[in-house]
């Protein structure tokens, strides 16, 4: 790795935090992916839901007991994913702009998974349960690393 001199206004000292001196931590790309990935989902299944009956049914096929539980509920499923998608969107966009609220965001909505996985393990799934909430946490556990945490600007723009 290449090492730079320090710039006239930084007086040796470290990059100040937001700036592109950072070095962009491992794992930033995907983090960003994952959550825009999440919101293509939650779209679908909000449609899937508020639209019953269309030929997007048929990805369903993949979890057959989900769909059915969700779909029993009734529209407020559908409108609860429009909700996950919209957040999802947003911290993505935050997340890849380096904004704070967009990583304040995304790990708002991991820590709530990562409850709701903590739920599943207690009321008696147990698998789906401990891999949810393993992966939840290695995902808080790396974003609340302070050299990621510091790689988001805290002013708006």
């Amino acid at each position: 790795m290449e090492r730079r001199a320090p710039s006239p206004d930084h007086h040796g000292t470290e990059p100040k935090m937001g700036t592109d001196e950072h070095e962009r931590p491992r794992g930033f790309v995907p983090i960003g992916a994952f959550f825009l990935f999440g919101a293509i989902m939650a779209a679908y299944a909000a449609v899937t839901l508020l639209k019953p009956g269309s030929v997007l049914d048929s990805l369903w096929v993949l979890n057959k007991t989900g769909h059915a539980q969700l779909a029993s509920l009734g529209k407020g499923a559908g409108l609860g994913f429009v909700v996950l998608s919209a957040s999802l969107c947003a911290a993505s966009v935050g997340w890849f702009h380096r904004r704070y609220w967009g990583w304040l965001l995304g790990s708002t909505i991991v820590a709530i998974n990562a409850a709701g996985d903590l739920v599943n393990l207690v009321i008696g799934e147990h698998l789906k349960g401990a891999v949810g909430a393993a992966i939840a946490g290695l995902l808080l556990i790396y974003m609340k690393r302070s050299e990621v945490r510091n790689y988001f600007v805290t002013k708006m723009k």
